[in-house]
């Protein structure tokens, strides 16, 4: 899977943005994001704080390992 150019710090940093009132298309603009991948983005990372989207990395991490290990069964 190809890496994101943001971290997730950055990504909800720009959700923030934009629920406080600036305009999508202006956030858009600014960070250099298409809409489609602003709400993708928002329904992934809406309403977390970095703190819980660390958490969710690492869980995906481990998930990803799992699944790697038991298709060669480990």
């Amino acid at each position: 899977m190809r890496k994101s150019r943001f971290t997730e710090a950055q990504i909800i940093g720009t959700i923030k943005e934009q629920e406080a009132r600036m305009p999508t298309a202006e956030v858009c603009r600014q960070y250099g994001l298409s809409q489609g991948t602003f709400y993708k983005f928002k329904s992934k990372y809406g309403g977390m704080d970095v703190s819980d989207a660390t958490k969710l990395k690492a869980l995906e991490d481990e998930n990803a390992k799992l699944n790697v290990c038991s298709r060669i069964r480990c």
